[in-house]
């Protein structure tokens, strides 16, 4: 009789492992929403809704023997999880990978909080009515959907709020010099070392009292781990899901944690949960079969940011490419990942 393999989160790391184990395990996928998304091409979708169709498959499209619930955890213990319908779940194995939301500090019917396509998709005539935008965060994702808004609009007033002193600070110089490049060439404005707090006249003013006042604005910072479900002496500081070096829960052998829930100190992207989630695999099999099992090691990997349809960054440790050919490594690696799933 196979083993019960329950699987929380049906993002990168979710789908890749549910794909791959479905043979070898009972497996149960749940997740809150019923499809997969490439979620590194989810901003394009506010500017062109049509894209959503292009990154989104739904899970029972490329599963062929795993069960699918869609379904919010509330609660696990050693033997099973339990849904927010009060419905339990057994397993002999758990992997946790539900991923991380953003939480903004900004309460208000105006802010967008960058999160899922189809949340994101139906803010598409907002935006386009829109005249003054603002984006807080100048991360990644900040900077990315500023691109993606310059790539339709050209008569938009675009305002990047960052609290750091350069934007995607994490990144190599040349990517950053390339983008604050771009943004400075396309008159959008970047202001650094502030953070935007909301005042009584709808305004968004900072620490050094600066006001900007917008029709439409989007949170892009501040990551929150989904592990709310998780007992609090299995969370580090910030809420992140402590792992041991295969990835397994701290003091627990039958549950593996993936993606941006597990408290690995790396970039949270796509590309690693997916690295993650190989790992898992492995160890998962290794423990049925008593075998040694992988350690994770993190490291820099490459990565790609789109600036709109026709220009973008694609990075490697030191290696920069810039520009439209930048931008097509980054279609490339969305139409590789959504063939697989589709095959």
């Amino acid at each position: 009789m196979k083993k019960l393999l329950v699987i929380i989160g049906g993002g990168f790391a979710g789908a890749n492992i549910s794909k791959n184990l479905e043979n070898y395990f009972d497996t149960t996928l749940i997740d809150e929403k019923n499809y997969f998304e490439f979620t590194p091409g989810i901003l394009r979708s506010i500017i062109y809704p049509e894209h959503l169709k292009r990154i989104n498959i739904n899970h029972n499209s490329y599963l062929k023997k795993s069960k699918v619930v869609k379904g919010r955890v509330v609660r696990l213990n050693n033997k099973s999880i339990f849904l927010e319908n009060k419905k339990e779940i057994k397993y002999d194995y758990l992997v946790i990978c539900s991923g991380s939301r953003y939480e903004s500090p900004v309460k208000d019917r105006d802010i967008v909080i960058a999160s899922r396509g189809k949340n994101l998709m139906k803010y598409h005539n907002s935006l386009s009515k829109a005249k003054n935008v603002l984006i807080i965060g100048g991360g990644l994702v900040g900077v990315e959907l500023a691109g993606e808004i310059l790539s339709r609009y050209n008569n938009k007033t675009i305002k990047i709020i960052h609290s750091k002193e350069r934007i995607i600070q994490r990144n190599n110089i040349q990517s950053v010099l390339y983008a604050e490049k771009f943004l400075m060439k396309n008159n959008v404005a970047v202001t650094l070392n502030e953070t935007a707090v909301k005042n009584e006249n709808s305004v968004i003013t900072t620490n050094k009292n600066n006001h900007f006042n917008y029709d439409m604005a989007f949170f892009c910072t501040g990551i929150k781990p989904n592990s709310d479900f998780v007992g609090r002496n299995k969370l580090d500081a910030n809420g992140f899901i402590k792992v041991d070096k295969s990835l397994r829960m701290k003091e627990k052998n039958n549950i593996f944690v993936c993606g941006d829930v597990a408290s690995i100190n790396e970039e949270k992207t796509a590309q690693a949960a997916e690295k993650h989630s190989n790992i898992v695999i492995n160890n998962l099999i290794a423990t049925e079969k008593r075998k040694r099992l992988k350690e994770y090691t993190s490291k820099k990997r490459p990565f790609s940011i789109s600036l709109g349809l026709y220009d973008g960054i694609f990075e490697y440790n030191n290696f920069i490419i810039t520009g439209i050919v930048a931008a097509f490594i980054k279609k490339f690696i969305e139409i590789k990942i959504m063939i697989r799933y589709k095959l």
